[in-house]
């Protein structure tokens, strides 16, 4: 039944890239879609570009283990949006084209800030489809009942030619619709279950939560903060005030999010669309709530752990439950149902991020880059579509051998790099008359360098025991014993500050000024004069 499931939303999404590839005759089509997008229709889109498999499933998981703690994520990844709306979607509207460097290249030196742009771009791209292609191999299989890691390979390499097949032929159009049928079937389904869960405890929350608590083995610390980022050291404390820093900051600096608002035809419509996300994005994290605490108080703690360690298969664990249990026939058909949103929203997530990456290479190394600024409209397009298939292969390859990693790291470090490295040099643009090409280019390696480097030196590299990790790491890439010279999990509180630190240290200590297309940037952005 899931496969079938499978096959029909997979053909559904093959024929709307297919329609979509018909509507695309020029780079605008490709890149932004026509900038034909209504505020709605580009909200879901952007919604269904945000939540990802780790959304749907890692936050219900982080409910159904940890309880409270889950909060941090969900609020994290909402509060977010507020930076996104306030401070860049409509400014990032009226200022570039198609990709964040047209904004940073504005005023300053074109080429060596597209490059730096580019490749931090397609840095962020691929990590985060790493994380989202390897879990998609390890859900999959677990979903459709099958062993083995040929299954997982099969399932990634199948992923993979799908979202390449999705970018190079229905460009933005295609992408964008696939991810409104998929935001559509997400919050269906999170529906669905939230009115079934509450429906079992006649719609009374506080009996939901007393229960959740109950069965989760844990008592009422279920219901209190400290069950997984417990505040018992400062090193600990300041590992729960960075993951909060990197998660309200990294999504304004996600280039697959960022590429979203020059889809719409106005300023006033990127606004407004943001608005619809914020409230799609918010009634979907509180779903995750009921449904997080009612897999904890329907399946339990104990089963949700045994089936996956980080919780991941509460969701779908979940659904087999409300439908009648295992063996059941209920049970198999809603399982079916999830495990076909689940895998909808993988692809649409990997369908941006890919096609993010290859705009940016395309946009803003072939064409300005390598080209100096000459390449026709055809060549930009023509040279995406080939960056989609070289992106997406390099993507399969490496997720095939990191199957068996834990991908935490991998999602760590997009949004650390995004947040240390785009965001500065992005905000510093729109807002600094002082900034300028030295500060740019260093705001981006400064920041990129800082956010690898102190995820290679942290304890999801080295596992041994540390404030953080009390027990260790089982799952660490290099050494399960030795201590993490750096014991922060996430580096976002160091590297974020090292980003905006490199950015303004570049700017002062260079004499280049831009004082006037700082001017000119500022009533572009403002008002939309000039703007394309």
């Amino acid at each position: 039944m899931s496969l079938v499931l499978f096959a029909l939303f997979v053909a559904l999404t093959l024929w709307i890239t297919l329609w979509a590839s018909r509507q695309n005759k020029t780079a605008a089509d490709y890149y932004a879609g026509g900038r034909a997008f209504t505020p709605l229709q580009n909200g879901l889109a952007i919604s269904g570009d945000y939540m990802s498999a780790a959304s749907f499933l890692g936050i219900a998981g982080l409910f159904a283990l940890s309880g409270y703690d889950g909060f941090l994520y969900s609020i994290g990844f909402l509060v977010a949006w507020l930076v996104a709306l306030l401070l860049v979607a409509e400014l990032l509207r009226n200022s570039g084209r198609f990709t964040m460097a047209d904004v940073l290249a504005f005023r300053m030196q074109q080429r060596p800030v597209r490059a730096a742009a580019g490749i931090s771009t397609i840095v962020v791209s691929i990590f985060y489809l790493l994380a989202q292609m390897v879990g998609a191999g390890a859900l999959v299989g677990l979903l459709l009942d099958v062993d083995g890691e040929s299954a997982k390979i099969w399932t990634i390499v199948a992923v993979g030619a799908l979202m390449i097949f999705y970018v190079t032929v229905g460009g933005m159009k295609g992408t964008t619709w696939v991810q409104v049928v998929k935001a559509v079937m997400l919050m269906t389904g999170a529906v669905v279950m939230t009115v079934w869960v509450l429906s079992k405890y006649s719609f009374n929350l506080s009996d939901l939560l007393s229960d959740a608590a109950d069965k989760s083995g844990k008592g009422d610390k279920f219901l209190q903060p400290g069950l997984k980022y417990g505040a018992t050291t400062v090193w600990s404390k300041l590992d729960l005030l960075s993951l909060g820093l990197a998660l309200v900051l990294g999504t304004a600096g996600l280039p697959h999010i960022l590429i979203r608002f020059y889809t719409v035809p106005t300023s006033r419509a990127a606004r407004t669309s943001v608005n619809w996300a914020i409230g799609i994005i918010g009634v979907f994290y509180l779903m995750t709530l009921v449904i997080g605490f009612g897999a904890a108080a329907l399946v339990g703690g104990k089963a949700i752990a045994a089936q996956d360690k980080g919780g991941n298969t509460a969701a779908p664990q979940l659904a087999q439950e409300l439908g009648g249990g295992a063996g059941s026939t209920g049970g198999a058909v809603f399982l079916a149902i999830i495990a076909a949103v689940a895998f909808a929203t993988i692809l649409a997530v990997v369908a941006g991020l890919t096609l993010a990456s290859s705009s940016s290479f395309s946009h803003d190394l072939f064409a300005n880059v390598f080209k100096r600024g000459k390449a026709s409209e055809r060549d930009e397009v023509v040279t995406a579509r080939y960056a989609a298939v070289v992106i997406g292969a390099v993507a399969i390859v490496l997720s095939i051998f990191a199957r068996g990693l834990n991908v935490a790291f991998l999602v760590a470090l997009a949004f650390a790099i995004a947040a240390s490295a785009n965001l500065p040099t992005l905000l510093f643009s729109l807002f600094w008359k002082r900034f300028n090409t030295v500060g740019a280019v260093a705001g981006i390696y400064g920041g990129l360098v800082a956010a690898v480097g102190l995820v290679l030196l942290s304890p999801i590299c080295w596992g041994g025991k540390t404030d953080t990790l009390p027990k260790g790491n089982v799952d660490a890439l290099f050494s399960e014993t030795t201590v993490a010279p750096i014991p922060l999990q996430n580096p976002g509180l160091i590297s974020i500050p090292i980003g905006f630190l490199c950015a303004y240290l570049g700017t002062v200590l260079s004499k280049e000024r831009t004082d006037e297309k700082f001017a000119e940037l500022e009533v572009r952005s403002l008002t939309g004069t000039g703007a394309h």
